[in-house]
């Protein structure tokens, strides 16, 4: 009896005892989180970048091509890259995180926005703007002047829920009286701009209605072009297509791609990836920015859809 009192005594004076101070190793400080270098014998994780068919799939590769190893170098992590045939499918792989980094049309941006949360990152800066147009283009030889004179004619659209290619030319059918399906004679989709673009200069179109981006960036590395298409209308401004992030994107990733991509235009080495894409610079830009685009939306009267 005694020994197991005895035990019980040692027991409790052992239990009781103050608990030793470990040795603290370093200040953490949570606003300066910098990422975890990948241990030795493990591969990065790539960072998936989604970039919507404003162009064709070649086209994308080859002008973006700069800029994503430019981001592999910085962040010193490989890069992949995810092309869609339409905008709705990159939408998805954003609302699912299946990409971390995407650009969008503005189009698609408000619907990812306003049905799943998409978010805003940064918006490309051109020629001192954050907007662009929709062009209603024609070959140079047409006579029409306006969209009512393509009445009967063939017109390629660009993506189903595309803001210049498709909602703002159905938005100019409308104001005529009719819905595409009654006003055109036919309509396709090139789920491109540039695609659309090359529709109208070698005729298979009568007409379509292009990103100005694109339309210019277009122009200018194919100047021949200029011979065979011609601009006929341009739309009031839009807010421009900007670069988003999925809302599965950690906040540490998101701040990190945010500060690599506004701190671009101060790095001298950055010049041929803002070049190859277009873009000067990358800058903040608030919601409020593509308003505009969600009245001319609402106020479009048959819905766009995926046909």
């Amino acid at each position: 009896m005694k020994k197991i009192i005895l035990l019980l005594t040692a027991f409790l004076l052992i239990s009781c005892s103050p608990i030793p101070q470990a040795e603290i190793a370093g200040h953490v400080d949570l606003n300066n989180l910098q990422p975890l270098p990948t241990p030795s014998g493990y591969e990065a994780v790539p960072l998936r970048v989604a970039v919507a068919a404003v162009i064709s799939p070649k086209g994308t590769v080859e002008s973006y091509s700069p800029f994503l190893s430019y981001l592999e170098e910085k962040l010193n992590r490989p890069i992949e890259l995810i092309q869609r045939r339409t905008y709705l499918e990159i939408n998805d792989l954003i609302e699912h995180g299946e990409v971390d980094l995407a650009f969008v049309c503005t189009s698609a941006y408000i619907q990812g926005h306003d049905t799943f949360g998409m978010e805003l990152l940064v918006a490309p800066q051109v020629d001192g703007k954050t907007t662009y147009n929709s062009y209603l283009i024609v070959p140079t030889s047409s006579s029409a002047q306006s969209m009512k004179d393509l009445r009967g004619e063939v017109f390629a659209f660009t993506d189903p829920i595309s803001l210049s290619g498709r909602v703002y030319p159905t938005f100019l059918v409308q104001q005529v009286g009719f819905t595409p399906e009654e006003f055109f004679g036919r309509t396709f989709y090139t789920y491109s701009h540039d695609e659309a673009i090359r529709a109208v200069a070698s005729r298979v179109a009568d007409g379509a209605a292009v990103d100005s981006l694109v339309y210019e960036y277009a122009i200018a590395r194919d100047p021949s072009l200029a011979e065979k298409v011609k601009i006929i209308h341009r739309s009031p401004d839009f807010g421009i297509p900007p670069v988003v992030v999925s809302p599965f994107t950690r906040p540490q990733v998101k701040a990190e791609l945010q500060s690599l991509l506004l701190e671009m235009a101060d790095d001298p080495t950055s010049s041929e990836a803002l070049a190859s894409i277009g873009v000067e610079r990358f800058v903040l830009i608030d919601d409020s920015a593509y308003d505009s685009v969600r009245t001319l939306m609402g106020s479009v009267l048959s819905p766009v859809v995926q046909p």
